[in-house]
């Protein structure tokens, strides 16, 4: 037997901020009524992960998030034993205890995991809802309340880093972007602090990036950096030093480049 789990350490307390920019709200609502998987795509800092928090604390359950990466295995998923004192116990991975307590799971970057680890996720994705532990010689049946939710960023996909079309096929879609300029000038200024006119200024300096994508950018300013730079400047920091450091040099070491977008900061800032 399974050690009990205390399900509330998994729920989200308070509200978290979110905006809607579509329909997403109703759409996901409607898809987590039937249970459907779900997979949301869009550029990194563009608001996937707060999106399926904002969800989990409207649908009141609990939420169980794995930051995926090239070194994730299946076991670190499903679950493994252990020796302790007392000899060999069994622990269950993520998404184990999700599978059980009827929580959602969010496989935050998906494509990151190695395609062999991914695959365990396919009897959960479809009629069978069910995940089989080989090493322990179980088959769970998934808690009713259980759904799985994955995301990824879609600009950076290739071919050894996507989802395969038969694990595609297992899910509903959701296309996440920036938002609009005022609905985006709205979040920077609710979540940084600063006034609408500082957060106007960010968000035009992020529009003058996102135009450089492909063209010496492999991604535009994410919304969230430009939360990062309003909390730094709403803290007394200089607007320059903060945009240079939150929105400039993570994005890129071409020192052209870093030019170039300087000057965009130094046009409103300046």
């Amino acid at each position: 037997m399974s050690e009990l789990v205390d399900i509330e350490q998994y729920k989200i307390k308070t509200e978290p901020y979110y905006q809607a920019i579509g329909k997403e709200i109703e759409l996901y609502t409607s898809a987590y009524d039937v249970r459907m998987p779900m997979m949301i795509k869009g550029p990194t800092g563009c608001g996937k992960s707060r999106f399926v928090e904002y969800m989990a604390w409207k649908l009141g359950k609990p939420l169980i998030t794995v930051a995926c990466n090239e070194d994730m295995t299946a076991s670190d998923l499903v679950g493994r034993f252990l020796l302790d004192k007392d000899g060999t116990k069994w622990q269950d991975g993520p998404l184990t205890t999700a599978a059980r307590i009827g929580a959602i799971c969010y496989l935050d970057e998906v494509v990151e995991a190695r395609q062999d680890t991914t695959v365990v996720i396919h009897p959960l994705t479809d009629h069978r809802r069910t995940l089989p532990l080989d090493k322990k010689g179980e088959l769970i049946e998934a808690n009713p309340d259980f759904q799985l939710v994955i995301s990824y960023n879609p600009g950076y996909q290739s071919l050894m880093k996507d989802l395969k079309q038969s694990t595609k096929q297992r899910f509903g879609a959701l296309d996440f972007d920036y938002p609009e300029e005022k609905l985006e000038i709205q979040i920077v200024a609710t979540e940084s602090g600063v006034d609408e006119s500082t957060a106007k200024k960010l968000v035009q300096i992020a529009h003058r990036a996102r135009n450089l994508k492909g063209h010496g950018l492999d991604e535009g300013i994410s919304t969230r950096l430009l939360v990062y730079a309003g909390q730094l400047i709403s803290k007394g920091v200089d607007a320059e030093a903060a945009c240079s450091m939150t929105m400039v040099t993570p994005l890129t070491d071409d020192p052209d480049m870093r030019d170039t977008l300087n000057a965009a900061v130094q046009t409103f800032f300046g």
